[in-house]
């Protein structure tokens, strides 16, 4: 999934220039950009959180992913807030704010995957059967559209 993201960030890094490219607004391609530059860290963020989020929902157990998103959903205005107007980041605040909530919920859940009992059983740590050919296959064929559905 984070190969996936790759050309997504690439776009993403060029989004003024591609827009200037298209005829928009010089000064409104630039804001753009710098907006899309500072979300770069959240497509990257977004692979290792959506991973636990679908190992806990394959489990049924989604009562952790809704507390930590409603937690970081709560923090995440006052961070936004902070970042846009307290540090005068504007648009840029705005995005790197979602980098921000985006690893809080990751860590939130990762704390909660390695710790709970309830994964206990299904949570073995990382193993060299992740590389098999035919697993990776099926995954990409889940991973690049996801990846264009995040574009």
């Amino acid at each position: 999934m984070g190969l996936a993201c790759v050309p997504l960030a690439a776009v993403w890094a060029n989004v003024g220039r591609i827009l200037v490219f298209l005829g928009q607004d010089s000064a409104i391609a630039a804001e753009a950009g710098a907006y899309a530059r500072c979300l770069i860290p959240s497509i990257f963020l977004s692979v290792p959180l959506q991973c636990h989020v679908r190992f806990l929902q394959a489990q049924s157990l989604v009562h952790p992913v809704m507390a930590s998103t409603g937690a970081t959903a709560l923090c995440h205005a006052a961070v936004c807030w902070a970042l846009v107007y307290k540090a005068g980041m504007g648009s840029k605040g705005a995005a790197l704010s979602n980098a921000i909530s985006c690893a809080a919920n990751l860590v939130m859940l990762a704390v909660y995957v390695r710790t709970s009992s309830a994964c206990r059983c299904t949570w073995n740590g990382f193993s060299m059967e992740m590389f098999e050919f035919e697993e990776l296959r099926s995954f990409a064929a889940l991973a690049v559209p996801s990846g264009f559905m995040i574009w």
